[in-house]
């Protein structure tokens, strides 16, 4: 039987890897990646090369069984994404489930995760928090869902790109009122920012000036007094 090794990359700053991580990356069979340019940029970066895969978000269903196949016959893979840990937003959940029904052995590795790292930053991850991922594009949904996680009362986060953030941000705003928003941009590079305000605040800056980068939100799910 095969091993899948998951492995989280850095989300931003290139040293933002364990040891652990680079010595899978140089014995590994081969390395699954979300996006091989992405991914070659990092192993070059530590004098690794090792064959790369492809696994792209829009067609790792069909590209999963290829996986499997290799595993078969006993091959070591790591499987990667852009940043982060592969299958929190990213690609890798399916190859995961389908290695494990039959009976691989699937190793996931500690590491980089913007969800962490921003909830720590802001001071927000102390008591648990609700993680959404990316929100439904469709203004309902998307409000349900929110409307949804308040009622649970803890931290919420959730992840939307530069383009969308001052839409997003505007259409929720009804529904979060003056509870306190943070939108953590370019984390662990050297431009990262973390903006406070409302809702509607920050939408009104992001309409002015739109930002740029990454960007990873959380809502402080309490009213303020």
């Amino acid at each position: 039987m095969g091993t899948l090794l998951v492995v989280p990359t850095p989300i931003g700053n290139l040293e933002d890897i364990t040891l652990r991580a680079l010595r899978v990356l140089r014995d590994c069979d081969a390395v699954i990646a979300e996006d091989t340019r992405r991914t070659r940029v990092l192993l070059t970066a530590h004098g690794i090369s090792r064959p790369l895969v492809s696994l792209p978000a829009f067609d790792e269903r069909r590209r999963v069984p290829a996986l499997l196949q290799r595993l078969d016959v006993g091959e070591t893979l790591a499987l990667c994404t852009d940043a982060g840990t592969p299958g929190i937003s990213d690609p890798g959940m399916l190859v995961v489930r389908a290695a494990r029904s039959l009976g691989h052995a699937v190793i996931s590795l500690p590491g980089p995760s913007a969800v962490t790292t921003a909830l720590a930053g802001g001071g927000m991850g102390g008591g648990g928090f609700t993680f959404l991922g990316f929100l439904p594009r469709t203004p309902g949904r998307m409000t349900r869902l929110i409307e949804r996680a308040l009622v649970l009362e803890m931290p919420i986060a959730f992840f939307e790109s530069a383009l969308r953030v001052a839409r997003t941000l505007r259409l929720i705003a009804p529904v979060l009122g003056d509870r306190e928003v943070m939108v953590a941009r370019e984390l662990t590079k050297i431009h990262e920012t973390f903006h406070r305000g409302t809702a509607g605040e920050l939408s009104a800056a992001f309409t002015a000036t739109p930002p740029k980068g990454e960007c990873t939100l959380l809502v402080d799910t309490h009213a303020r007094a």
